[in-house]
């Protein structure tokens, strides 16, 4: 295959933010090698992708071995990078959505990730289809009953602990715990086993972005030799089980994934990033049942008390021509009380200031207020409504869109929930680099606490093994 001046371009680009530990194959190699990997998902009845720190260092979350990992750094005595954006608003890279577009493809049958960054479900892997084995920053579990919560927030503690929340389910109610583990912990057989399975199934074994040194984690990909299954290595640096692979590609993960979509004739979709939050109306009558006592509330849907970290502040202001006063609430829970005439209807505008990472500076919501408080439960059709607002972002890729998925009275205090999806971040890709709607990929670097805490405690490489 002929090569053209931009892919010259920018491979000479590539190999200039190489580092002197890291490895990049010459280019006419390069493009050999993406040409057998794509003949061989092109062929492949059963693939699993096995991937590591490496496919998120794009989304401006460090790795550990590379030249500016956090181990690497620890061991040269520097100091870790600065997070110029939080953890939670990090985005997946072009690796995490090309898989998507592989599963939905029927080509890819299962994911195993040691990664902590919950960035292979915000995609939209499938959780039946993804074995997260050294746990997710934002999932907690219930002991008891066993239901998972995805948060929109960083769960605050590590190793398998119980949090502040408790199981929504109401025959159970158990305290939750979050699933990153710690040194100490065993890798849980709920992700190991389909995850060992799989790669017993599997033909091909894609490793991206991993440096195979954690074990018992980094064996899993050979169990796929017993059964004449073949393993592919790209990486940009040297792993122990390079003898063992049939293809290993040296080169960044992106540009790797993204020639192999090319020559399948596959696109990359889009990422677009919907959060929701609830607006609660709380109203009670004055002694002389002539006014009524309201309190409108901007919260979590993971709870009252949950944070809510897409949101910097909000504004307040009345339509209609009511001369009520503005208001500016900065603190949370977002809470402003108010008291009206019993009679009166009318709208309420919110503006939602968003914090750092989303693709635009705000968006504005009409809240009708009626304190004729229905004990109806409007369901609305979720899932249409989700995907309606993804067609549309992609179609015309802009932040701030809305809709209401749920309304739900709330007996005790007399309330009103009304549940939003709004968009808060649109991605587009190219073959050579993501395209934001925002600035959200200039330095985006996710936020180290996570990270930092959960795998600062030990270099040694060893987890303790399965009981």
């Amino acid at each position: 295959m002929s090569l053209g001046y931009a892919e010259k371009l920018s491979y000479i680009e590539d190999v200039g933010k190489v580092g002197m530990s890291e490895i990049c194959d010459p280019l006419h190699v390069l493009q050999e090698k993406i040409e057998r990997l794509a003949v061989m998902l092109r062929k492949s009845k059963h693939l699993v992708v096995f991937t590591g720190a490496g496919i998120s260092t794009s989304c401006g979350i460090p790795d550990f071995r590379g030249p500016k990992g956090i181990w690497t750094l620890q061991r040269e005595g520097k100091a870790l990078p600065q997070a110029s954006l939080p953890f939670h608003r990090a985005m997946p890279s072009m690796t995490h959505m090309a898989l998507v577009e592989l599963e939905k493809a029927g080509i890819l049958k299962f994911v195993i990730s040691q990664n902590i960054d919950g960035l292979h479900l915000r995609s939209g892997i499938p959780r039946d289809k993804l074995a997260e084995l050294h746990g997710n920053s934002f999932m907690e579990i219930c002991s008891s009953c066993g239901i998972e919560y995805l948060r929109d927030f960083e769960v605050e503690t590590i190793g398998l602990k119980e949090t502040s929340r408790r199981c929504s389910n109401v025959d159970c109610g158990a305290k939750l715990r979050d699933t990153v583990l710690d040194w100490e912990d065993a890798l849980p057989p709920k992700e190991m086993n389909p995850a060992e399975k799989h790669c017993r199934m599997a033909d091909v074994v894609l490793c991206l972005g991993t440096s195979l040194q954690i074990t018992p984690a980094c064996n899993l990909p050979l169990k796929s030799l017993r059964g004449g299954g073949k393993i592919v290595i790209v990486n940009l640096q040297e792993t122990p089980k390079d003898k063992k692979a049939s293809l290993v590609i040296h080169g960044f993960v992106d540009k790797v994934i993204a020639g192999v979509m090319d020559r399948l004739n596959m696109r990359i979709p889009p990422f677009v990033r919907i959060d929701l939050f609830q607006v609660i109306l709380t109203h009670t009558l004055s002694s002389d049942k002539r006014f009524v006592n309201w309190i409108l509330r901007v919260a979590s849907v993971h709870g009252q008390k949950a944070p809510l970290p897409f949101i910097k502040y909000v504004e307040v202001s009345f339509l209609d021509g009511q001369n009520y006063k503005e208001a500016v609430l900065h603190k949370q829970p977002f809470q402003l009380k108010r008291r009206t005439v019993k009679t009166k209807i009318f709208e309420v505008l919110l503006k939602l200031n968003f914090s750092d990472g989303c693709g635009c500076l705000s968006s504005q919501i009409k809240v009708p207020i009626d304190f004729k408080v229905s004990t109806d439960c409007f369901n609305y059709d979720k899932d249409a409504i989700l995907q309606k607002l993804r067609d549309t972002a992609t179609g015309d890729p802009c932040c701030g869109r809305h809709e209401v998925i749920e309304k739900k009275p709330i007996p005790d205090p007399r309330s009103e929930a009304t549940v939003y999806a709004i968009v808060t971040n649109v991605l587009q890709y190219n073959k050579t680099a993501p395209e934001s709607n925002g600035s959200v990929m200039k330095g985006r670097l996710g936020g180290l606490n996570g990270i930092e805490t959960s795998w600062k405690r030990s270099r040694s490489g060893k987890r303790k093994p399965r009981s």
